[in-house]
C-alpha cells in the first residue's frame, strides 16, 4: 500500500505570549532567520511608531521603514526602498494593513516575511493574501504566507476593543464560508478540501462558544491562535475560500458601494455571516451567532453600522459582482432585491425577538 503524504504550508514559528515584543531579536535568531540581524522593519505612525522606541535598543541592525497607507503603491515604494539594504527578513509591524503591505514587499524582493501583529481585528496575519488599495478600489494579491508569527499578549491588551472584537466577528464568518463551500461542493461539483475546511470551521466554532471577555489573555490566546489557523487553512486551499464566501462579499459590496462609510472589516463580515446562515434557513446557528456577536458589541443589523435597510439590500443584491466565480448561498438562491428586502426583514425581526 503506497504512503501518501500532504505538505501543509505554515509557519515555522508561531509565538503567542504575553512580552513576546522583547524577545524578537533572539526569536528571529534561534529561528536562523537573522543571526546577524540585518531586518528591515516595517511600521506605521500609529502602534508602529510607539513600539518602535521600544523595540530599537533591542534591534540595533535593523533599519526602519515608515508605510503611510495600506495601498499598493506604499507597497511597491517598500519594496523599492529595501532592495539595497541586504536584509535577512522583513518585520511587519503593526496592523493589518502595514502586515499586508510588508507581505507584498517581502514577495516583490524575496524575503521571508515575520508578522508582529499590534491587533487582531482580521485574519490576514496569516494568509496568503495581501488586501491593498488601488486605482479601481481594492485589489486581493496572492502572497507568501508569513514565515513566522509574533503575537505580544500585553500589546494586544492595549489596543482598542473595537479591534478585538472585529477579530472575533472574522473568524466566526469562517462557519458561514465553510458552509458556501459545502454548498458549492454539493451543487456545482467545486473541489471541496475538507482538511482545510476542519481548519478553518474549527476556528470559528472556537471563538463561537469561548465564553470570554475581551481583556481576558484566554480570550485573546484563542482569538490569536484561531486567526492563525484560518491563515493555515487558506494557505492548504490555495485560496480564501474557507474564510471568505457570502459573508464577504456582502462586506466587499459595502465597501464598494459606500466607501467612505464602511466600517471594521470583521464587524461587516460578523454581521454578513449572520445573514448568509438566516438565508441558508440555519436558524439555530443564527441565533448564536448573533447571541455572541452581541456579546462582543459586534453589530448584527445594517442599522447598527449606519446603514438602511434598503442600502444593505442594494449590497447583499451587488455582492455577488465582488467574487466573480464564487458560489454562495447568495449565488445559488438568486434572490432579486425585493426578495433581499424581505429575506432581511425576517432577519430583524428574527434577531431582535
Amino acid at each position: 500500500m503506497p504512503v501518501l503524504t500532504r505538505l501543509v504550508p505554515s509557519p515555522v514559528f508561531v509565538e503567542i505570549r504575553p512580552a513576546a515584543l522583547d524577545a524578537l531579536g533572539g526569536i528571529l535568531a534561534d529561528q536562523r532567520l537573522s543571526a546577524s540581524g540585518r531586518i528591515a522593519v516595517a511600521i506605521s505612525n500609529g502602534s508602529g511608531a510607539v513600539l518602535r522606541e521600544r523595540l530599537e535598543p533591542l534591534l540595533p541592525g535593523a533599519d526602519w521603514f515608515h508605510v503611510p497607507d495600506g495601498t499598493l503603491d506604499s507597497a511597491v515604494r517598500l519594496a523599492d526602498e529595501m532592495r539595497a539594504g541586504h536584509y535577512d527578513a522583513v518585520v511587519g509591524l503593526g496592523g493589518g494593513k502595514i502586515i499586508d503591505v510588508a507581505k507584498y514587499a517581502a514577495a516583490r524582493v524575496g524575503l521571508p516575511l515575520v508578522a508582529v501583529a499590534t491587533n487582531l481585528a482580521h485574519d490576514g496575519i496569516c494568509s496568503p493574501v495581501s488586501t491593498l488599495d488601488n486605482d479601481a478600489g481594492r485589489g486581493s494579491y496572492g502572497v507568501p504566507g508569513p514565515i513566522g508569527i509574533v503575537v505580544d499578549l500585553d500589546v494586544i491588551q492595549q489596543a482598542p476593543a473595537r479591534f478585538v472584537a472585529a477579530g472575533i466577528g472574522d473568524v466566526i464568518s469562517n462557519i458561514s464560508a465553510c458552509a458556501d463551500w459545502e454548498l458549492s461542493h454539493a451543487v456545482t461539483g467545486e473541489p471541496l478540501d475538507g482538511l482545510a475546511v476542519a481548519m478553518a470551521r474549527a476556528a470559528g466554532e472556537n471563538l463561537l462558544r469561548h465564553p470570554g471577555a475581551l481583556k481576558d489573555q484566554d480570550l485573546l490566546t484563542a482569538l490569536a491562535e484561531a486567526l492563525v489557523l484560518s491563515g493555515i487553512a487558506m494557505n492548504i486551499a490555495g485560496s480564501t475560500r474557507p474564510s471568505s464566501g457570502a459573508c464577504h462579499e456582502i462586506s466587499h459590496a459595502l465597501d464598494v458601494l459606500y466607501p467612505k462609510r464602511s466600517a471594521q472589516h470583521g464587524e461587516q463580515v460578523g454581521l454578513g455571516a449572520a445573514f448568509a446562515c438566516h438565508l441558508r434557513g440555519e436558524r439555530e446557528l443564527t441565533g448564536l451567532v448573533v447571541d455572541r456577536l452581541r456579546s462582543h458589541g459586534l453589530p448584527v443589523t445594517a442599522d447598527e453600522i449606519g446603514f438602511s435597510g434598503a442600502e444593505f439590500t442594494e449590497a447583499v443584491h451587488y455582492a455577488p459582482n465582488t467574487r466573480p466565480g464564487r458560489f454562495t448561498i447568495l449565488e445559488h438562491l438568486d434572490l432579486s432585491p425585493s426578495d433581499i428586502r424581505d429575506a432581511y426583514a425576517d432577519y430583524v425581526q428574527a434577531v431582535n425577538s
